[in-house]
């Protein structure tokens, strides 16, 4: 007999998924489980025992035998959920959080504008980081900048006319300069970041990301933030979705996913 692997079975639920109809979103809070989980699942990035996997086909409208077959169909058979669970559903569309972002630049050049290799490139990645694995773990925008695929990597939109209107307002100063003999943009603070304005899970994302990245060169960064899957899946010059952050695999995933059990 033949085995079905974990692979095939998290493209069986998958497709069986979306011929019904339903998102993630969905199915998940059916299966009482966070929409991440889901995606881990449907990745074959999780194990499943019997319990969770019969709940997950009871779900589906589909026994576990045909579920695991080797000749598995998927058939046109509908299931209900309740309307109760069409009002739960969560809207991730960023907005952008103008004075969270300013404080989080000034944070992150507080920390890295003395370092020599600290250019607008590292900044860019440096920001991106923060915010979608914030997003990844909490489920939450952290400053809910929206990144665009460009050559270079994502880069945050807005981020020109902030940088003019701070450079105005003397809380930062820009300066053209060389590192290595190629040209290079530098900021250096000139006011403190409002700490009161991050919470602590914040803060720590902030800082894991400061010392995970801060001392790297723009080209490795760049070249990294490529093989991250927000990245890789989004179309050159298009708005980077958060909810890619899910799809994530190591070294860039951040959250831990079989915390989040079928109960």
């Amino acid at each position: 007999m033949q085995t079905i692997t974990r692979k095939e079975i998290a493209d069986r639920i998958s497709k069986l998924r979306k011929n019904k109809g339903y998102t993630q979103d969905e199915l998940a809070k059916v299966l009482h489980i966070s929409r991440p989980s889901l995606t881990q699942i449907e990745l074959g990035n999780r194990n499943l025992s019997v319990i969770e996997l019969k709940k997950i086909a009871d779900n589906l409208s589909i026994s576990i035998d045909k579920l695991l077959a080797e000749d598995f169909e998927i058939e046109e058979i509908q299931i209900n959920f309740n309307n109760e669970y069409k009002g739960q559903l969560r809207i991730s569309t960023p907005d952008l959080k103008v004075d969270k972002f300013k404080n989080i630049l000034l944070y992150i050049l507080e920390k890295c504008a003395g370092k020599s290799n600290f250019g607008e490139t590292l900044l860019y990645k440096l920001l991106y980081f923060s915010d979608f694995n914030y997003y990844e773990i909490y489920e939450e925008h952290l400053t809910g900048a929206e990144y665009r695929k460009l050559p270079f990597g994502p880069v945050p939109q807005k981020f020109d006319s902030i940088m003019n209107q701070m450079i105005s307002n003397k809380t930062i100063k820009r300066i053209k300069t060389e590192y290595h003999g190629y040209p290079q943009t530098r900021y250096i603070p000139l006011s403190k970041p409002d700490l009161t304005k991050f919470k602590a899970s914040e803060k720590d994302v902030i800082d894991k990301v400061i010392d995970q990245y801060s001392d790297w060169s723009a080209s490795a960064i760049s070249n990294y933030s490529h093989k991250d899957m927000p990245w890789l899946a989004s179309k050159e010059g298009e708005v980077i979705d958060y909810e890619l952050a899910f799809y994530r695999e190591h070294p860039y995933s951040v959250r831990t996913y079989y915390d989040n059990n079928v109960k």
